[in-house]
């Protein structure tokens, strides 16, 4: 894998899994060669997101991904009997199971690798530093401040673990009703304030659009939809993050990506 970047918020509800789901598809369209590793152990839902599919086995007995809009994916949700079902695990199991994603799956030739992390600042992201060498992360929040606190404590994480972060990722920023009116349901300016604070890029700002969470729901991620003018917002995000990957790569060659 040449480049992981893990996609964090800290904080749970702000769209991280729609955010990374997207972000790869968006990816995979510019040619690049895309995995996506569901690492939100406790609430996974790329599956969803992407549509379904399922994993098979090679004549090695390791695990080849599902693959779907050009991306290749894993879940612990492809292994529950029952969808429904609670991942009641402590940390160990937690880091073996991460562990396993990316060392017990045939991924093949990997351009980027897109982790979708759970929120917080604990055993996932630890034992992510921990095993792989992290290109960098990218961080989503809303405009709220409750949002911001939870990104704020998980950029500091990031920092102590010495994994840069590359950018912000500003989501559900303002709800435009038919009549043309904005609302701004979660406020206004969090990812500038963000960007200020830690000189940290704001990479893309999403608004708050029925059609992403249709498409999430249907498992059909709207970065595929040329139609829809948010699909045009993740294909810049895409080259804007493929550019900073590049310029980063450039700096620091020869890195091998297990520890």
């Amino acid at each position: 894998m040449k480049s992981i970047i893990p996609v964090a918020s800290g904080k749970g509800g702000v769209g991280k899994s729609t955010v990374a789901v997207n972000l790869a598809v968006a990816l995979a369209k510019t040619g690049a060669k895309v995995a996506l590793i569901d690492a939100d152990l406790y609430g996974p839902s790329v599956p969803t997101l992407m549509g379904g599919g399922k994993i098979q086995t090679d004549h090695e007995g390791r695990l080849i991904p599902a693959e779907k809009f050009g991306v290749k994916y894993v879940s612990l949700a492809f292994f529950l009997n029952n969808p429904d079902d609670p991942i009641i695990w402590r940390g160990p199991m937690f880091t073996k199971a991460l562990q396993q994603l990316f060392q017990d799956v045939n991924w093949g030739a990997v351009d980027y690798c897109i982790l979708d992390l759970p929120p917080g600042t604990g055993d996932a992201q630890i034992s992510l530093c921990q095993m792989v060498q992290i290109t960098g992360a990218l961080m989503v929040t809303t405009p709220q401040e409750v949002a911001m606190a939870d990104v704020r404590k998980a950029i500091n994480m990031f920092a102590k673990v010495n994994v840069p972060v590359l950018g912000l990722i500003e989501n559900m920023a303002g709800f435009t009703a038919p009549d043309g009116q904005v609302y701004n349901i979660f406020g206004t300016g969090g990812g500038a304030e963000l960007s200020e604070k830690f000189k940290i890029p704001v990479l893309a700002s999403f608004p708050i659009n029925i059609a992403i969470r249709e498409g999430g729901d249907v498992g059909e991620p709207i970065a595929n939809n040329p139609t829809n003018p948010i699909a045009q917002q993740f294909s810049d995000l895409a080259l804007k993050l493929i550019e900073i990957v590049d310029n980063k790569l450039k700096s620091n060659q020869n890195v091998n990506i297990f520890n």
